[in-house]
């Protein structure tokens, strides 16, 4: 291993098991990682808070009641881990076949990783899920899977990108986004308001849906049109009329989606925050030769193209507000309480 000094201890946030913040415990004398031969160790600025944080620790990814196999890929998680998905920072320390040329890059971490066990299928290894992320001063990633960026960005704003825009752009790569006129509810959050800009970079026609008190921030980000959360779809916008949604909502009104949608119509969903339970009626699936997309895996262009995007300057960071790591907890329940417009960052 090659190194710069590292210290033998560092700062980070343990989640101990499924439950509640109670299972979030900062400590201040965990081991530094060493990396493997392949890995390089990253000296982390600034970290993003996304769902997957939540959804990971309460176990909401399991379908089983004992909240086993609580992670992406449905494996039981081994604990303590340290979480965090979105990884920002500098590469201090690099492992033997890794070039020593890379120390000092500063870095942004692919978060839907290459299984390197099986790497021909659509399946991932998922930062602080099936390893350990950002919530900790260091931590050590493949180096495969790190990407060197050159902008005027900070950390910070940086920072509020992996996830959520990885997220959103894997959306729009599969449905094959065009020109088109395309629905995205739950705009307001991360994932929802970085499919707007990724949206108008393709030269699609916008309608966004979130709570009425952000439809002006909305607006403002890129939508053509916003409709309030308690809209009735069907009412305000008319059967047929969109050749895409993004949902990253779900719930009870789900079935609105699938009216307002062109015969021929693409659905992809990432998420479900308002409940993962829903009602298909069959016939409206095939009469109207719908497509559906269950969006989890993304493969590496849809990284790499969030690089170009914000090396050309086509997109904008939307950081809300930042918390010291320490402050998990607090920053934690503001997330929850969905009063913000983009990302929440936690900062070392």
């Amino acid at each position: 291993m090659k190194s710069e000094n590292i210290p033998k201890t560092m700062h980070a946030v343990l989640l101990t098991g499924h439950g509640g913040l109670e299972k979030l415990e900062y400590k201040t004398d965990i081991k530094v990682p060493i990396p493997k031969d392949d890995e390089v160790l990253i000296k982390v600025s600034a970290a993003g808070i996304n769902n997957t944080d939540i959804n990971t620790r309460t176990g909401w990814y399991s379908k089983a009641t004992d909240n086993n196999g609580g992670s992406w890929s449905g494996e039981r998680i081994k604990f303590p881990r340290i979480q965090g998905i979105d990884v920002c920072g500098n590469i201090v320390s690099v492992g033997s076949k890794v070039n020593s040329s890379r120390i000092g890059e500063r870095v942004i971490v692919r978060p839907m990783q290459t299984n390197p066990k099986n790497p021909a299928r659509p399946n991932m290894v998922t930062v602080g899920s099936e390893i350990n992320g950002a919530f900790a001063k260091y931590v050590a990633i493949r180096s495969s899977e790190t990407f060197a960026i050159k902008c005027k960005w900070t950390d910070v704003e940086l920072a509020s990108i992996p996830c959520s825009y990885s997220t959103a752009e894997g959306l729009l790569h599969r449905v094959k986004l065009g020109a088109e006129k395309i629905f995205i509810n739950g705009a307001s959050g991360g994932v929802g308001s970085a499919a707007i800009q990724l949206a108008k970079i393709r030269k699609a026609h916008i309608t966004a849906q979130c709570s009425s008190s952000k439809i002006n921030e909305i607006k403002k980000i890129g939508a053509n049109i916003v409709v309030a959360r308690e809209s009735d779809l069907i009412k305000e916008l008319g059967k047929n009329k969109y050749d895409v949604v993004i949902d990253l909502v779900a719930g009870e009104n789900w079935s609105q989606l699938i009216e307002i949608l062109k015969p021929g119509g693409r659905y992809a969903t990432s998420g479900a925050i308002a409940g993962p339970i829903v009602s298909l009626d069959v016939r409206t699936l095939y009469l109207k030769d719908l497509t559906f997309y269950g969006c989890t895996y993304q493969p590496i262009e849809v990284f790499k193209n969030l690089i170009g995007y914000i090396e050309k300057g086509e997109i904008k960071p939307l950081v809300a507000k930042t918390y010291p790591l320490r402050e998990i907890k607090k920053a934690q329940e503001d997330f929850l309480s969905k009063k913000h417009v983009g990302k929440l960052v936690l900062t070392n």
